[in-house]
């Protein structure tokens, strides 16, 4: 009973921290997209999602590319699956590591039976830390939504269509704004077409044409093709932070 109420507390600690984070951070996705905040809304705390599992590893970590709101491809190492019982079902998740920089953090998306309605249509994430032994508690109240949940200035990776799961997890975050709830992955990536349209089409100020001929001069490579993007976090403090499209990290999303 101790154990259980440290558990609550520290997830209430935890929650309280995140909405601080979020509503003050520079790198919060409200204050780097300007978006107006409140605080984030969950579900309540429910021990019957936290539970054991184990990761049953790939003989070799195999390249994966998951889709993202962007359209893009988000390159990940595909670790294997971790196997957990909820709800009275056997269930599989498959894993990933999103590359240098996280350490040993790894990253599981999932969507459920709540996608779309109670909770974020394009998935929500769990990170958890390797250990040798793999063997993990997963702890569904600790799931969060990406970055792209909150504005599409970020770009973020969906789950694969393996970690969909075939029963209702009402535990971890829910959707933050349910009247621009997305049913689907696929409805993100469509509702962002109608914008990407309309930027595309608004004229943009006279530019001087560059010489041509004898009179130019070519600017260096690194000039002309380099980019640039804000990381951010999906968690806020302590997360893995993340790149720009077509190598998006774990766990938090790129900014346009």
């Amino acid at each position: 009973m101790e154990r259980s109420e440290t558990w609550r507390r520290e997830l209430e600690t935890e929650r309280a921290m995140k909405n601080d984070f979020m509503a003050r951070h520079v790198e919060s996705p409200f204050v780097a997209g300007r978006v107006p905040f409140h605080d984030l809304k969950y579900f309540p705390p429910d021990a019957r999602y936290r539970v054991s599992a184990a990761l049953v590893r790939r003989e070799s970590p195999a390249e994966a590319y998951l889709r993202t709101n962007r359209d893009n491809q988000a390159v990940m190492r595909d670790l294997g699956e971790l196997t957990f019982s909820l709800a009275g079902r056997e269930l599989r998740l498959r894993v990933f590591h999103a590359g240098e920089g996280v350490g040993t953090s790894v990253f599981v998306p999932f969507r459920d039976l709540t996608s779309g309605r109670e909770s974020y249509g394009a998935g929500r994430y769990v990170t958890l830390e390797l250990n040798e032994a793999d063997r993990y508690e997963l702890d569904f109240n600790r799931a969060f939504n990406p970055y792209c949940a909150y504005t599409d200035e970020f770009e973020c990776p969906f789950p694969p269509a393996e970690n969909d799961l075939p029963v209702a997890v009402r535990a971890g975050e829910r959707v933050w704004a349910a009247d621009v709830n997305p049913r689907t992955p696929s409805s993100v990536v469509l509702a962002r077409t109608p914008r990407r349209l309309v930027r595309a089409s608004r004229p943009g100020p006279a530019r001087a044409r560059r010489p041509t001929g004898a009179g130019a001069r070519k600017r260096p490579r690194s000039a002309r093709t380099g980019r640039r993007g804000r990381r951010g976090s999906g968690r806020g403090r302590g997360s893995s932070p993340s790149r720009r499209p077509s190598r998006a990290r774990a766990g938090s999303a790129a900014r346009a």
